[in-house]
């Protein structure tokens, strides 16, 4: 047993021996790409685990034994809930008998680039209103440095309830790479920091049950930032890439033959690859809740936001890429019909928030063309006030006057693509190898 956390309190003592041997309630509330996974292993490691969402059809579809969450396969989901391992309820008071509970809601940006913490907050809520003596409490949603100290404990404490003697809380990012096949959330390298280094302990020494990896870090503070960095290192280098592919664009350069070129360097250097725009949860939006509390503290963060307008900016120059391809051939865009190979924001998963997809075929739409989209894991999605149908690849590929590979999902016939459409803009250079002058690439 930890000496130091068996001496703080008894409370601490004897969660530690419920996580320990594994007869700790576990709670998850959330249950979107980052939270059911997170119950998942939590359940194969021999916990009884409850999930909170207030979406009804989740709550249904999980005590049914069906995974909504492509990453994680029903012949592993199934025995989970049909032995008991897992459940799931929109019943917020179950908190009063769970001996942890993890907060994975939403944290998006309003329209005005500042965080929504709307979600966090509605969670707190529900928890501070069952809080109880011994709960290990842990926040995954992303989200700005000071938020578990300044927003979710306040809350939490108006009960009158002490942090790191009667209950303990830490941040905790997630780090989930959808359709990743390499990394998923069991050996994704879990930090955890708590507001108290007693929190912190509770917090590794849980997530040490069924994760591969713990890196305790000395505050919730720095565990925010962690996450916050990450994807601002990401952002920041797509965008130099992106902006690097536009100006090479202007001066007739293979922007992707010059990456792979320096690419061959062995120090010194990490290849990052151009696209037609961010997409996803994470980088589009986490280092946007970066630059809102930077200028709290009085700071601009410039790199941010210029990286920021150059990845919004590339959908319009795809779509310029569009109006002089179809220019070259004679035809306008107005009229023409452009089909979009792709809509997801990335490859091999069905997943369209903030792709870049979107974007261009709403700006194609206002310019007069005819857009229709193919993607296997995209059934439809809706733009410009009508929603659209997925077609198959072929035969609307190939009755297109352009077709454009916006996402580059590995399932793709991309030999047939370019045997039977008529003229293609490859924005994610899957037609590497290819030779033919009726692609063009971003």
């Amino acid at each position: 047993m930890n000496t130091e956390v068996a001496e703080q309190t008894a409370t601490a003592a004897k969660l530690q021996e419920r996580i320990t041997n594994r007869t700790a309630r576990v709670g998850v509330l959330g249950l979107g790409y980052v939270g059911l996974p997170l119950a998942v292993e939590f359940a194969k490691a021999g916990f009884e685990v409850t999930g909170i969402d207030v979406q009804q059809s989740k709550v249904e579809q999980v005590n049914s034994g069906h995974s909504y969450i492509k990453d994680i396969k029903n012949s592993t989901f199934r025995p989970l809930v049909e032995g008991g391992k897992l459940r799931a309820t929109s019943d917020f008071s179950v908190i009063g008998g769970l001996d942890t509970i993890d907060i994975c809601v939403p944290t998006p940006l309003r329209k005005t680039k500042d965080p929504d913490m709307s979600f966090v907050i509605s969670a707190s809520d529900a928890i501070a209103t069952h809080i109880h003596p011994g709960l290990l409490v842990m926040l995954e949603s992303t989200t700005y440095p000071g938020t578990t100290d300044e927003l979710v404990l306040p809350k939490l404490q108006a009960s009158g309830l002490k942090v790191g003697e009667d209950f303990f809380l830490c941040f905790s990012p997630e780090r989930v790479d959808p359709g990743n096949a390499k990394y998923q959330t069991a050996n994704i390298p879990k930090v955890v920091g708590g507001i108290t280094p007693v929190c912190t302990q509770m917090g590794a020494l849980f997530y040490k049950q069924a994760l591969e990896k713990v890196v305790p870090v000395s505050s919730t503070r720095v565990a925010e930032m962690v996450k916050l960095l990450e994807n601002t290192f990401r952002m920041i280098n797509i965008g130099l890439v992106n902006e690097l592919a536009m100006m090479c664009d202007r001066m007739n350069i293979d922007v992707w033959e010059v990456i792979d070129a320096a690419a061959t360097k062995p120090f010194g250097f990490m290849p990052f690859y151009p696209g037609p725009g961010l997409g996803g949860h994470c980088i589009p939006i986490d280092p946007f809740y970066l630059s809102w509390k930077s200028k709290e503290a009085g700071i601009e963060a410039r790199f941010i936001e210029l990286a920021g307008y150059t990845n919004g900016r590339m959908p319009e120059f795809v779509v310029e890429k569009i109006q002089h391809a179809l220019n070259d051939v004679s035809k306008p865009v107005r009229g023409s019909h452009i089909h979009i190979v792709g809509a997801a924001y990335k490859r091999d998963i069905d997943d369209v928030r903030e792709s870049p997809a979107l974007d261009i075929i709403l700006l194609l739409q206002r310019l007069g063309a005819k857009v229709t989209f193919s993607d296997p894991y995209v059934p439809r999605i809706d733009s410009n006030g009508s929603r659209l149908e997925a077609q198959p690849l072929f035969p609307a590929g190939e009755q297109a006057d352009c077709s454009v590979i916006v996402t580059d999902h590995t399932n793709v016939d991309y030999a047939s693509i370019v045997e039977r459409c008529k003229l293609i803009l490859d924005t994610r250079n899957a037609l590497k190898g290819h030779k033919s002058e009726k692609i063009v690439r971003l």
